[in-house]
């Protein structure tokens, strides 16, 4: 005999859904992109066949393929599921061969709401999962926007260790807006960014030169059109991604919502930040911007900020990194001056500092960049010497973190390398005992 609630605890476990019946649409472009990748590839040879195609032969084609790709959409949105257990997410899906994941849900680390243009006009969303231990995301496309908002808090409930039975009844958690980018300080920023001049630089010069050289309007456009999408990736493609920039700070992490054309809604669980890297272009320090980046673990969200007075940003970074006070650049101690025999000029850009709370690295004159590294986030610290280094006594110290990246401080004395050394060990066993839980929500 069963009880009900272990009767409704069995059934929930069972119970499978579908996507959104848009999904087909989506699906049924695959048939008619292979066509289109291999014209691409062998453009003669499609020309010629096309030429020799009559114009009833042609409208049969169409009357064949138009109908299998709607058939093959279908039927891969038909044999697509996904159900909520009380462990684990599963997806089930596959036409001829079959997979099915089973996505723990303690290992969920964060939940993606993402709305391409036409999906915010069908009124659908994608939901993409951030697990620890996999590299590649995987998602569910698409669900109805109520929907993939409400299996978003009901996931990230279940992963903080709310009760199955109640999971469902939580609901989104609330957020308290704490920054959000104009896009006219976006746009300026963006003008002021040495990277995006290079770039449009590049691609205006560099076209003409090869002409002269070559002589060659292939050569010219296959040199010409990459550099243009990278002028225009550097400058118009991060004003459009990181449009109206919003982050805010919930019980599940810091909230990040962006996005012109197509409006993505991540989470960052700031249990699983590895380093946080405080970045200042050269023209913006007039205006005291800077830039926050993340290194997090089993994520490839790695921006926090894109544009705002250091103030605020710091502010930001105290939610990620509770406790934790941004050193200014007096607090932080330059290599001694015999650096100056390796690096020449530049060694004034490095310095390095410690605190309880974390191992701060800075370097760079014109683009300054200081990481952050909580104590309990380091893996392991190493010390490297070249030759030159030998020569004159200096030693870097490396500090690897959970997010396969590597923060330095250059150019140490070697006597001090090895005392930073040893302290950061300590440092890090400690900071590992009294850190953070990672879960959500706790």
């Amino acid at each position: 005999m069963t009880t009900p609630g272990t009767h409704d605890k069995v059934r929930r476990e069972v119970i499978e859904r579908r996507l959104h019946p848009v999904t087909p649409l989506r699906r049924a472009w695959a048939p008619v992109a292979v066509l289109i990748g291999w014209a691409l590839h062998d453009p003669d040879q499609a020309q010629r066949q096309l030429t020799r195609l009559t114009t009833t032969t042609l409208l049969l084609a169409l009357a064949v393929l138009l109908p299998a790709a709607a058939l093959y959409g279908f039927l891969t949105w038909w044999f697509t599921h996904f159900a909520v257990t009380d462990t684990e997410l599963r997806i089930r899906t596959g036409l001829l061969f079959r997979r099915t994941a089973h996505i723990r849900l303690e290992r969920i680390q964060a939940v993606d709401v993402t709305q391409p243009l036409l999906a915010r006009v069908a009124g659908v969303a994608k939901l993409k999962l951030d697990v620890i231990g996999t590299a590649k995301k995987d998602e569910l496309a698409f669900l109805g926007e109520r929907e993939a908002r409400t299996l978003r808090a009901e996931l990230l409930a279940r992963a903080a260790g709310f009760a199955p039975e109640t999971a469902d009844q939580v609901g989104e958690a609330p957020v308290q807006r704490l920054l959000r980018v104009p896009p006219r300080v976006l746009a300026l920023s963006l003008v002021l960014t040495g990277a995006t001049w290079g770039a449009l630089a590049a691609a205006v010069v560099v076209p003409p030169v090869l002409w002269l050289v070559t002589g060659s309007v292939w050569t010219v456009l296959a040199v010409g059109l990459p550099l243009l999408g990278a002028a225009g990736a550097s400058s118009v493609g991060r004003f459009v991604a990181e449009y109206d920039w919003t982050v805010g700070d919930s019980p599940d992490g810091l909230r990040i919502d962006r996005g012109l054309l197509d409006r993505v809604h991540e989470t960052v669980p700031p249990g699983r930040v590895q380093t946080v890297r405080i970045v200042e272009p050269l023209l913006w320090r007039r205006r005291g911007w800077v830039r926050v980046e993340l290194d997090v673990a089993g994520s490839s969200n790695s921006l926090l900020v894109p544009v705002a007075p250091r103030e605020v940003a710091e502010s930001v970074v105290a939610r990620v990194l509770p406790g934790v006070r941004v050193p200014s650049r007096s607090a932080l101690s330059r290599p001694p001056r015999r650096a100056g025999r390796c690096v020449p000029v530049w060694w004034r850009g490095y310095g390095f500092g410690a605190t309880d709370a974390v191992f701060t690295a800075r370097h760079g004159l014109l683009r300054r960049s200081l990481a952050l590294v909580p104590h309990a986030k380091v893996q392991s610290v190493r010390l490297t010497q070249g030759p030159w280094q030998r020569l004159w006594g200096l030693t870097d110290v490396h500090v690897d973190t959970g997010a396969n990246k590597t923060v330095t401080a250059r150019l140490r004395d070697a006597q001090e390398a090895a005392g930073i050394l040893r302290a950061q060990a300590e440092r890090s066993r400690t900071g590992r005992r009294d850190a953070r839980p990672d879960r959500w929500m706790a």
